[in-house]
Order: structure tokens, then C-alpha cells, then sequence
């Protein structure tokens, strides 16, 4: 299978509307055999010779495409869109072929067009599943769903956690429903029992799982220190999840017998999901605000606009902004010094 996506993105940005013909050939439009006329394209009929000739070279020159690629395009189509017609074009080369690529033609001959089309019909904010999962903040019909996805040994997970949420849930109240899904990391070697083992509390109780992992976000450099003492870090996250789950009044037996069983299916499925279209997560922090993806370090006046924007789409208010700090107060001056006398004056 050829390889053509990097050298067409190019063409994705630069043909829009591209004219085929050069300004010299548009001066003399309709002059000589090779203008095309109105009637140039038909559906289902072989594109006329200098049209497919024009759409050859503005491809091959536009994207870069290797000399030993052959370019073979089909037949006009009818499209979508009023005044073009669809053709597909295919690039061949040692005899492997590539994916086919759809372009438009306008019905003149006279502009080649390549964009994507994307369905936007469905509520972005539902991408993302949130369902069975413990939340924070408002009830599930809140107007913003916030889904993070979190690896517990995850530095930049836990300082999110530390900081960001609780600022989020202090000025959005019951306007902001926060989830958490799983997404350990193989390079954190605890990650995924931490996870299971949230996700044993999660199921007797939803306090339960969010004291767990506050307590290990807070604390995830004490646990995984060392990785020569992993058994001591997991014998640790056992013990806090099952004291937990004490203070929560759970069934300790339940609780016990899923945290020995280890059963990481629920988590690796989060995991693939995660991974797969349309969400290709690939790192934590990451997270969905009503669908939109951000990832990495963000400023806070930045999650706060994009929760401002998601509650207006919903046709909610936001709340105020809160009132900057007050200034520091300026620094004290000295009075000025007397003037030196002279002994004996």
C-alpha cells in the first residue's frame, strides 16, 4: 500500500477552489481546442484529455508526488455539492496501489477542490462516554460534562487533580459534572493496579473512590519512590484501598476478593476505547470538555473560557468572573536623610 497522506495534506490546504488553469491560460480562455467549455464534463464519461491532464500536473505539482507514481483518476460522478462532480484519483507505483482519494471538479473543468467532510450532527459532549463511572460536582444532567482521563501515578494527573478541579467545582457549583476514566500508562508500573483497585471502591462506593484517589494523587511519589520495592507499592495501594473502604462501611470481604482477583478488564477496556477513534488519547492528562479535546498544561483562564463557551452553547449563564487580587501595597520610601552640618554649627 503507497504512502501518499503526508505529501497530499499540502494539497488539502492549497487546492481549495484551486483554478487548473494558469493566469496566462485563463487570459485566453476559450481560444484553441484545449479550453474548457461549459459542456467539458459529463458524468460517467471519460474526462477530456487536457483536463485530466490539468488535474495530473496540479496534483503531482501541488503535493509533491514521486515521478514514478502513476495517476490514474475515474470518471466524473455526481456529488453533493452543487456545480462539481466527484472524481477519485489513485496513485500506483511497483505495482501497489494506494487508498483512493475523492476530489471535485467543478462542472466547467475549470477548478480542482479537496476538503473533508465531517458529521456534526450528533452532541459532541456524548463522544465521550461517562456512564457508570463516579462523578463529582453536578448531577448527570449538569450542562458540562468534564471526562479526564487519568493515570494515578501520572505527576501532571495528580496536580490537576490537586489544583485545577477543585478551582473548576468552587466557581461552576452544580453547572460542572467531573468524571474520571482510566488510562495507566506502561511506563508507570503501579498505574494499572491503582486503578483497579479505584475501581473496587468505585463499585460498593463513589466517596470511597474519589477518597482513594485524592489520597494517592497526593501521595503517588511516596508510594512508587523505588521500583525495586513495586510488591511494597502494591501491598500499600491494597491496604489504602481496604481502609477505605472500612471507613466507607463497604463489605470488606467483596472489597478483599476484588482487589486479590486483579481483574483489569474493565480498565484496559477504557484504555482501547480511549486510544481508538474519534478520541486517540495517547497521554494524561487529557481531557473532554462537552466533547472538545485538551491535553497537557493548560491556564486556568483558558479551561474557564472553554466551560464559559460550553454552558452558553447550553444556553446557561456562567458565573461571574471572580475579581483579580489586589494589588500589592507599594514599596515603604525612607525619608530623606538631613543635611550634613559642619563640626561646631
Amino acid at each position: 500500500m503507497l504512502n501518499v497522506v503526508r505529501p497530499l495534506r499540502s494539497l488539502v490546504l492549497i487546492t481549495a477552489a484551486a483554478a487548473l488553469a494558469s493566469p496566462a491560460q485563463t487570459a485566453v480562455q476559450g481560444s484553441g481546442p484545449s479550453a474548457a467549455g461549459p459542456q467539458a464534463i459529463q458524468i460517467g464519461a471519460k474526462l477530456p484529455t487536457d483536463i485530466a491532464r490539468r488535474v495530473e500536473v496540479m496534483i503531482r505539482g501541488r503535493s509533491e508526488v514521486p515521478l514514478d507514481y502513476l495517476i490514474s483518476i475515474t470518471n466524473p460522478s455526481k456529488s453533493d455539492i452543487a456545480g462539481y462532480d466527484q472524481i477519485v484519483v489513485t496513485f500506483t507505483s511497483n505495482g501497489n496501489s494506494s487508498k483512493p482519494i475523492t476530489f471535485l471538479l467543478s462542472t466547467d473543468g475549470k477548478k480542482l477542490v479537496q476538503f473533508n467532510a465531517f458529521d456534526i450532527s450528533e452532541d459532541p459532549r456524548n463522544v465521550v462516554s461517562a456512564a457508570g463511572r463516579p462523578a463529582r460536582g453536578g448531577p448527570e444532567n449538569a450542562p458540562v460534562l468534564i471526562v479526564g482521563f487519568d493515570d494515578l501515578e501520572c505527576p501532571f494527573c495528580a496536580r490537576m487533580n490537586a489544583q485545577l478541579f477543585p478551582a473548576v467545582l468552587d466557581r461552576y457549583k452544580d453547572q460542572v459534572r467531573v468524571v474520571y476514566r482510566d488510562f495507566p500508562l506502561d511506563m508507570h508500573p503501579w498505574a494499572m493496579h491503582a486503578a483497579v483497585n479505584a475501581n473496587c471502591l468505585a463499585a460498593a462506593s463513589p466517596a470511597g473512590y474519589w477518597n482513594y484517589v485524592d489520597y494517592v494523587h497526593a501521595h503517588a511519589a511516596e508510594i512508587g519512590s523505588d521500583q525495586k520495592n513495586l510488591p511494597a507499592a502494591m501491598q500499600a495501594l491494597d491496604m489504602l484501598a481496604l481502609d477505605e473502604g472500612a471507613r466507607q462501611k463497604v463489605n470488606a470481604a467483596d472489597l478483599g476478593a476484588c482487589i486479590r482477583k486483579q481483574d483489569s478488564v474493565k480498565v484496559n477496556q477504557s484504555v482501547r476505547e480511549a486510544e481508538a477513534d474519534p478520541l486517540h488519547v495517547q497521554s494524561t492528562p487529557v481531557l473532554f470538555i462537552n466533547g472538545e479535546k485538551i491535553e497537557g498544561a493548560i491556564p486556568m483562564d483558558d479551561i474557564y473560557r472553554i466551560i464559559d463557551g460550553a454552558l452558553i452553547a447550553e444556553g446557561q449563564t456562567p458565573p461571574p468572573a471572580p475579581p483579580p487580587p489586589p494589588a500589592p501595597p507599594p514599596p515603604a520610601t525612607s525619608a530623606p536623610a538631613a543635611p550634613a552640618t559642619k563640626p561646631g554649627n
